[in-house]
């Protein structure tokens, strides 16, 4: 007997799962690094052109085979083409990958919090403090731990009354705090400069590389190729509107991330100038946002509200990334929920711990010239995600044919207005893009090019 499938309980909780899912750290301090980086305007323009021709048609149609097909990715692209089922283990590997390292970043954030939450706002500002936590043996460990077991109580709880439950709580909680804090700080003295550098374009620094890199965020924002879209479509119900749900998720997600950088940006800008918003990666976030809020008028609050921000997306986005690698075992090897989790539990130990100890005692230790987590990072998001996204759109484009999902789209009767735009993206306009992402991310990894 087949047993039941699990499922949202309708359109608005898979759009805030969904949603919580986009929103995470690649937002609030990836987004507005690149955009700082790639002038400003120019990547806000070029993401936005992305968002609704290349990321909309990837998500539109991972969404589509989840819902088509009612199984996880290492099962549904099996049963769209037999000669494709490979590419359901290589897009369940990477959540495999990402996950152990996402929740020792995780982990780095939920320190931060309960620093601020204790008040120590001149420590935290210290030059050494970042550094000096990071390469110690245990403490990163116990908040790695500590985020890690959060997350999976929460996907402990199933579908409906765990990742549906928190996220229609955390999702307005974390919109209306990114919209608090954006306001307060264009109330700085200058911050309208600050905003100036991240809104109006400078046209002298549009490369093909600006082109890479904000094709490339589209993939943290949009939690895309990393089969979390396909697990989600899977627990969607056929009546859901799926054109309206993806237009709802895409407008979700491209607000948090202009909003984070309208506190990031303008903040850095006035206390720390260029220089400050030059230092990207964890350098922003944990080394020269802390100083700025040392700077800041009522810094201290403002600094902890702004990691619980930052942790409520990084735990939404954790527990999608888990639930894509549980639905995939459950579906595979027709296990229940929690034996499930406890596997996840242990691949996140046995890949987390070194990703934490790179950073300390295992800093020696190197692959391809990378500690334990960049080069993870690297693994996933530079190489595994673009092949995924690539041979997807070869599946799709000229093998099952986009009928075959557009189908599916319109099941209910309703209207697909961008039919063509998904044909012609699919078909022809993504992979060109997804070949530009994997050479220019590898070239750049190793130092041929700058990103």
């Amino acid at each position: 007997m087949k047993k039941k499938r699990s499922s949202f309980s309708g359109g608005l909780g898979f759009v805030l799962a969904a949603a919580g899912s986009a929103v995470g750290l690649g937002n609030l301090w990836r987004f507005p690094y690149l955009a700082a980086k790639y002038g400003g305007g120019v990547f806000i323009f070029v993401y936005l052109v992305l968002a609704v021709t290349f990321g909309f048609a990837l998500l539109t149609a991972e969404i589509a085979i989840g819902r088509k097909t009612r199984l996880s990715p290492i099962l549904a692209y099996k049963k769209l083409n037999k000669k494709f089922s490979f590419l359901g283990y290589l897009a369940t590997l990477v959540p495999i990958i990402i996950i152990p390292y996402y929740c020792v970043i995780g982990g780095w954030v939920t320190k931060y919090m309960a620093v601020y939450a204790q008040g120590l706002v001149q420590p935290a500002a210290q030059d050494t403090y970042f550094t000096d936590f990071i390469s110690n043996p245990s403490s990163p460990l116990i908040f790695f731990l500590i985020f890690m077991a959060i997350s999976v109580l929460i996907i402990m709880l199933g579908v409906e009354k765990g990742i549906e439950k928190i996220s229609k709580f955390l999702m307005p909680v974390l919109l209306v705090l990114t919209i608090g804090i954006s306001i307060y700080i264009l109330t700085l003295p200058n911050a309208f400069e600050g905003v100036a550098y991240y809104l109006v374009p400078d046209f002298s620094k549009f490369s093909v590389m600006t082109l890479a890199a904000a094709m490339g965020q589209l993939f943290f924002s949009m939690s895309i190729a990393m089969g979390i879209m396909i697990t989600y479509g899977s627990y969607t119900k056929k009546e859901v509107n799926l054109t309206k749900s993806v237009n709802q998720i895409e407008i979700f997600d491209t607000v948090v991330a202009l909003l984070a950088g309208l506190m990031v940006v303008p903040a850095v800008y006035v206390f720390s100038g260029e220089s400050g918003i030059s230092s990207g990666g964890p350098g922003l976030m944990f080394m020269t946002l802390p100083k700025v809020f040392e700077q800041m008028p009522a810094g201290g609050i403002i600094a902890l509200l702004f990691f619980i921000l930052v942790f409520l997306a990084a735990i939404t986005s954790s527990i999608s990334v888990m639930e894509a690698i549980v639905s995939s075992l459950m579906d595979r090897f027709n296990i229940k929920r929690i034996p499930a989790c406890f596997i996840v539990i242990g691949i996140c130990i046995l890949l987390g711990v070194p990703s934490s100890l790179g950073n300390g005692l295992w800093a020696n230790i190197q692959i391809l010239g990378m500690d334990f987590l960049t080069f993870f990072d690297y693994l996933s998001n530079s190489v595994l995600m673009p092949i995924v996204a690539l041979a997807s759109c070869v599946l799709i484009g000229w093998v099952i044919k986009p009928k075959t999902l557009t189908d599916e789209i319109t099941r209910n009767g309703e209207t697909f207005r961008r039919e063509k735009l998904f044909n012609v993206m699919i078909k022809y306009i993504a992979p060109v893009c997804l070949v530009v992402i994997l050479v220019s991310y590898t070239l750049a990894q190793f130092g041929i090019i700058e990103m």
